[in-house]
């Protein structure tokens, strides 16, 4: 009787770390097909499957324009307030990423203090070359300690920014720099801090922020007030 009494806590514990093997993965997990092409929901047929927020394509109809996107080394315009402008390559750009979990992005900094802002991709490590250009770049830790972690890079070298920590790449040459990002999903995601904060739509109540940052009320205002520019 003591065994069979057992039984149930031991189930319950199978169980639970069966349920929290099957959360720890559900990221991009590896696909069991060669490629599932998302559809837009325009073009969907009652016949599609739904793999990773996206519809498949019957890989029959699968072409190559589905797994190519051109015009990459083009200079993009960085006359913005932050002087960068980030060229997204992921799954909305090429449909063929789909379940694939990789994604890229080019980025172009202005000279004198081009800024990607500081920002998180809450499903993707990030791997950065630079490929021209000076780059002053850096992430922050979790919680409680906050360490900050930078380093001046030059053409050629790499950094690896981890999922979800808040990151910042900074021109500090007097040149254009351009750099390459890969990311570890299909579709990373990006949280602009300031612009999470201080521009979201409807806006965090005033006596929030205040409380939080430990300011006047009137300088979290005038932040709210200001047009938070998205890169991207």
């Amino acid at each position: 009787m003591m065994k069979g009494a057992h039984f149930p806590t031991a189930a319950a514990f199978a169980l639970l770390a069966l349920a929290t093997f099957h959360l720890v993965s559900a990221s991009d997990p590896s696909p069991l097909q060669d490629f599932c092409v998302a559809l837009n929901t325009t073009q969907t047929a009652v016949s599609a499957v739904f793999v990773n927020g996206k519809f498949c394509k019957d890989p029959k109809m699968a072409t190559a324009d589905d797994f190519f996107f051109p015009g990459l080394q083009i200079p993009r315009n960085t006359s913005n307030p932050v002087g960068s402008n980030v060229t997204a390559v992921n799954v909305e750009q090429i449909a063929g990423l789909n379940t694939l979990g990789i994604s890229l992005a080019r980025i172009d900094y202005a000279p004198n203090g081009g800024l990607n802002p500081p920002h998180t991709h809450p499903r993707a490590s990030e791997i950065l070359v630079v490929l021209e250009g000076t780059l002053y770049v850096g992430f922050v830790t979790s919680n409680p300690d906050n360490r900050l972690i930078t380093k001046v890079l030059y053409k050629g070298d790499v950094f690896v920014f981890p999922v979800g920590l808040i990151h910042f790449q900074f021109n500090i040459g007097k040149v254009n720099a351009v750099a390459i990002a890969g990311l570890s999903s299909q579709n990373p995601g990006v949280i602009t801090i300031a612009n999470a904060v201080f521009g979201s739509n409807p806006p965090i109540n005033p006596d929030v922020l205040t409380k939080a940052f430990q300011v006047d009320n009137n300088v979290v205002q005038y932040l709210q007030k200001q047009f938070w520019y998205d890169n991207n």
